[in-house]
């Protein structure tokens, strides 16, 4: 595998109170609120301890404040792939030559997970499906592609992705593990977020 010289993670999150509507029948608003901060420093924390990553970014409100000290780029709004897109025309200088987009919602994520991610050949597009192998959970691009890259985060994403990586050119390889996979969306996903959800209670 080759080396990128520089690589940022790039974590998207939701404002305070908007996170995670689908655990409302599991869990009430302020526990649900606390998860989403716990699962949030569990993959800030991963990436900051990956000696492949240099910064760690979140993609948000600017007026977010959370428990990691992180640098936040602004949400321009439009959903989660205009806004990526945007943030991806805007970041600061120098840009990295590798940024890998991962979810908040990774409970079990490790800073191996994130090397995995890093350090793929300069040509290839790294992808993370989710459990079900249709969601991505994350998404390392070389920034060459980043700049040009139509993000398809929604439905069916994992093999919409692939489908623009080929429309750019590039390779594109699947990453597993279970630190990845296992994001948290229902009711039924939340043993695997069992640490975080003790620090929420």
């Amino acid at each position: 595998m080759g080396e990128a010289t520089t690589c940022w993670a790039l974590i998207p999150i939701k404002p305070p109170g908007q996170g995670k509507s689908r655990l409302s029948g599991a869990l009430d608003a302020q526990v649900r609120s606390r998860l989403v901060e716990a699962m949030l420093k569990r993959v800030a924390d991963a990436a900051r301890a990956s000696p492949a990553i240099q910064r760690v970014c979140l993609l948000s409100d600017p007026e977010l404040r959370c428990a990691a000290p992180l640098a936040v780029l602004n949400d321009a709004g439009g959903g989660l792939n205009t806004a990526l897109e945007a943030a991806m025309a805007t970041l600061p200088q120098p840009a990295p030559d590798r940024i890998v987009v991962i979810a908040a919602d990774l409970p079990q994520l490790s800073p191996q997970d994130l090397t995995m991610l890093a350090t793929v050949s300069p040509r290839t597009i790294a992808i993370a499906p989710d459990r079900h192998g249709m969601g991505t959970n994350a998404i390392s691009l070389p920034i060459t592609a980043a700049q040009r890259f139509r993000f398809q985060f929604g439905t069916q994403s994992f093999i919409a992705h692939r489908h623009e990586a080929d429309r750019l050119g590039y390779s594109v390889e699947t990453m597993l593990s279970d630190g990845l996979e296992k994001d948290i969306d229902e009711p039924a996903d939340l043993p695997d977020a069992e640490v975080c959800l003790q620090e929420a209670l």
